[in-house]
C-alpha cells in the first residue's frame, strides 16, 4: 500500500488546530511535504534524523523543556512521496494540560519539524 492510499492521522497543537499528518511512519505538514518519522515506540524524529518528542494519545507531538539527555539521531527512511491532505478534518479531541516541563512541538517549535531543503541541521552547501 502506497502512503497516498493509507489513512492521514491528523495532529493537533494545544489550541485544537491541525498542523500536521501522519501516514505510518510519516509525518507531513499541512501542505503534504515530509517533515517527520514516528517509531513503533511514537517517538517523532525530523527528516534528519533528530529527536523532536512523543506522539500522545490526543495526538499532539509533545516534547520536554528542558532536559540533560539527548536520544541519538536516526537514520530517517527513504524520503516518501508527498501526500494531499483533506479538505476537512475532523475536529481535535479533549485534550490534557501540559506539565510545565512539556512543550507543544507543533504550537511552540514548529521549526523543529521541516522539510529537507531547510533547517537549521541541514548540511551546507558547497
Amino acid at each position: 500500500m502506497t502512503s497516498s492510499t493509507r489513512k492521514l492521522i491528523p495532529l493537533y497543537t494545544s489550541k485544537g488546530d491541525v498542523e500536521a499528518f501522519l501516514v505510518y511512519p510519516y509525518i507531513y505538514n499541512r501542505t503534504g511535504d515530509w517533515i517527520g518519522f514516528i517509531t513503533p515506540q511514537r517517538e517523532i524524529y525530523s527528516v534528519l534524523g533528530y529527536h523532536v518528542g512523543t506522539l500522545t494519545d490526543d495526538k499532539r507531538i509533545i516534547g520536554k523543556r528542558a532536559t540533560n539527555t539527548f536520544k541519538p539521531r536516526l537514520n530517517p527512511p527513504p524520503s516518501p512521496g508527498k501526500v494531499y491532505p483533506p479538505a476537512t478534518v475532523p475536529l481535535a479531541p479533549m485534550m490534557r494540560e501540559l506539565t510545565h516541563s512539556q512543550i507543544d512541538v507543533l504550537l511552540d517549535y514548529p521549526e523543529r519539524l521541516h522539510t529537507l531543503d531547510s533547517g537549521e541541521f541541514r548540511e551546507d552547501m558547497d
